[in-house]
């Protein structure tokens, strides 16, 4: 017995059948699409965990100028407080 019940002729018989209906030429062009479809959605994935990232990292680096210079600790040129 193999996978739930189905041995491994079965498996062999239904392959054979499957290559009889679409060819080894249309089988294997289906297999590189679905290559290239699984290719693009990791780079899809990839590129906007990196947006996230360099949005996150924008947001803290502006919080951190906006609280390292408080309006009231602001001085001009002659060492006064603005």
């Amino acid at each position: 017995m193999g996978l739930s019940g189905i041995s491994i002729w079965q498996l062999l018989i239904v392959l054979a059948i499957v290559v009889m209906l679409f060819g080894t030429k249309r089988l294997r062009t289906l297999g590189g699409d679905l290559g290239s479809m699984i290719k693009g959605f990791k780079n899809s994935m990839s590129s906007e965990e990196a947006k996230k990232e360099e949005e996150e990292a924008q947001k803290n680096l502006e919080q951190k100028t906006t609280t390292a210079t408080p309006a009231s600790d602001k001085v001009d040129q002659n060492n006064t407080k603005v």
